[in-house]
Order: structure tokens, then sequence, then C-alpha cells
């Protein structure tokens, strides 16, 4: 007998935010906002999210401001004619009652040279590499520093006033604040180079700023990941101890919540013990703690490259997991591309009904 998802759907409360359940729906890149302005099908596709009962919308990433942020025409702005759409989106979204707030996202030297918007300019990363060994460019100025941080906070500021629930800080996954993070990409001798610490520093700047942008209320969350799209093996801190070095400075500078993104969030992150990244960080922090990866669905989004659809799984180990104590927050990716009312389907035993996720969804904005 399947555990029951009643505990899933207690509200939580993230700074002046009062959730209705502890469903996050996760940031997924979607390129479906040509010259980067989200459309009306944007603010339908978040609406009818909102509708199936998510309790926390974290949108697709967008950009900053700042002239590199972004390798695709496609992803939206968080700055200039965009807000116009993001106030459309903003709206449809409150109409179905719910809550949204934008994940800012710059890709560093994940942004390949000439691709995506202002393609004359060269892209920004710590120390001018794309992965270890790879250099693309010379290392980011501290004016480059500077100016990058100033585009974060002028973000944030845009997405307090026109009226979004909070901001998410995209820091995982081996883009800009992660090339910082990672030993393999930052080999700056300077105050934002050398030990783990130290690394940190280029993130905390951006959270500070962030955070006097906007009021103290004002949630802001941070998106970060052992695992780097460059290699999947690596992991910034090998022991709790290592993590802890990583995570006080964050939490110190005004991280509100951390979304801690794995590949199978079912995953034990240290030997001797079985709880996960999320479940580490919360225990280390104190603050509350989203996980990811695979929620709701029994492969990684890896194996979808090799073609294998990942279908729908039990939750049990997800409950379990969940009234332990490990995290206080869900985010489900994939599921709700092809489940837009996955919370309701969930919470009202409807099991039977939820889709199993491909590729082929993607193409399609619904």
């Amino acid at each position: 007998m399947s555990l029951s998802p009643k505990s899933l759907f207690t509200s939580f409360k993230l700074k002046n935010l009062d959730l209705p359940n502890r469903i996050v729906m996760a940031p997924m890149t979607r390129s479906k906002s040509p010259n980067q302005i989200p459309g009306d099908d944007v603010a339908a596709y978040y609406a009818r999210r909102a509708a199936g009962g998510v309790g926390l919308i974290i949108t697709e990433g967008v950009a900053p401001d700042h002239p590199v942020a972004l390798n695709d025409h496609n992803v939206p702005n968080f700055h200039g004619q965009a807000l116009d759409g993001w106030k459309k989106v903003l709206a449809a979204v409150k109409r179905e009652g719910g809550l949204i707030m934008p994940q800012l996202w710059h890709t560093g030297l994940m942004r390949k040279p000439g691709a995506g918007p202002n393609p004359h300019l060269l892209g920004v990363g710590p120390s001018g590499l794309a992965k270890p060994g790879k250099k693309v460019t010379e290392p980011m100025t501290t004016k480059d520093i500077d100016e990058a941080i100033a585009g974060y906070a002028t973000s944030a500021r845009h997405a307090e006033e026109l009226g979004f629930d909070g901001v998410e800080i995209h820091g995982a996954h081996g883009y800009l604040i992660d090339q910082f993070f990672w030993e393999g990409t930052n080999e700056r001798a300077d105050a934002f180079g050398g030990d783990m610490v130290k690394r940190t520093k280029f993130a905390a700047e951006i959270i500070r700023a962030v955070r006097a942008a906007v009021c103290k209320d004002f949630p802001v969350i941070l998106r970060w990941s052992q695992w780097k799209q460059q290699d999947y093996t690596i992991k910034l801190a090998q022991t709790p101890q290592a993590l802890e070095k990583f995570l006080d400075p964050l939490a110190k500078a005004g991280v509100d919540c951390f979304h801690c993104s794995t590949r199978k969030f079912w995953e034990p992150e240290f030997e001797g013990s079985d709880l996960n990244v999320a479940g580490w960080t919360k225990k280390i922090t104190g603050l509350p703690v989203i996980t990811v990866g695979s929620v709701g669905l029994n492969e990684d989004f890896i194996a979808g490259y090799r073609g294998v659809p990942a279908g729908p799984a039990s939750l049990d180990k997800l409950i379990e997991m969940f009234e332990r104590g490990d995290f206080d927050l869900v985010a489900v990716g994939r599921a709700l591309i092809v489940n837009p009312a996955w919370p309701n389907l969930v919470k009202e035993g409807r099991l039977d009904e939820l889709k199993a996720f491909s590729l082929e969804a993607l193409p399609i904005l619904h």
C-alpha cells in the first residue's frame, strides 16, 4: 500500500510567503520566448501549472540585466521590453491564485562565442575557462564582476516592483556563478578565487546586492548543485565538513532558502548517512531547503537523451524523506511538463492518470 501524500499538501511559510503546499515547479528552460520576450503562450503555460495546484512556480532561467547572460535568443530577459511580457505572465498566474518568482540565470562561458544575443561580445567567466583546460577568453576584470553583480540586483528589483513573490538565483550546473564555485573553472588568485570559501565570494556579493535591492521580507533562493554539466561526476564538497565551509558564507550573505539540485533526489550524498544533499544542507544551515531530481519519475533526465522515457514512479521514498524532516519543499520538473495538474492528481490519488515524460514533449508549450 502506498504512503499517503497528505503531508506534501500542508502549508509552509517562506519569509513573507504563505505557500499552500510543498510542491514547487522547478525551473526548466523552454526556449519559447522569441526576441527574449515571453508571450501569451508562456503566460498560459505557467497559469496552467498554478491552476493544477503548484504551491510555488519558479520560472525558467531568465537573463539578469547583463548583455552576455544568455546563449539563446528564445530564452527571456528579465529587463527592458521583456518586463511587459512578464507582467502578463504574473497576471495570468495570479488569476489562478498562484505564487511565482523568476530564476535569474547567467550562462557565463557556457555561452559559445558568437551565440545568443549580442553575438559580437565575448562571454564572461572567472578565468576564461569553459571547462577545465579549455580557455575561450580572458578572465573577468573587477569591472566585469561589478557589472554582472549589478545586473542581478537590477533584475531582482524589477521582480519586486512588478509584484513577483521572490527571486531565485541560479548558482548551479556549471553556469557563471558555479564557474566561480568550481576550482576546475576558477583559477583566480585574487579575492574571488583560491580555496572553497574564497570561491563563494562572487555568489555572496550577488546575494548581498540582491538583498540590498529588495525589501527584507522578499524571499531570495539560491539554487546550487554538486554536479556540473561539464562533468556530472564532480563534487564541490567531498565531505560534510567541506560542505559547511561552502554553505556558511552563502547563508550569511542573506539566502533565505537553498534549492539543492540533484539528478536523483533519493541518492545519499555522503557515505555513512542516507541524507541527500538537501538534507545535509538543511542540517548544516538550519535554513529551508528544496529538494529536486526526478521527482515522480523512474529515470533521470540523462536517460531521456538515450531515448528512454521516464514513467511515473512511486512517491513513497519522497514522502518518507519529507516526513522525517529532510527537506521542506519538493521541486517537480519534467513530470509537470506532461502533467500540468500533477499536484492535484497526486493529492486526489489519481496516479493512474499521470503520463510518462519523453523528449518528444519538449517542443510543445502546453
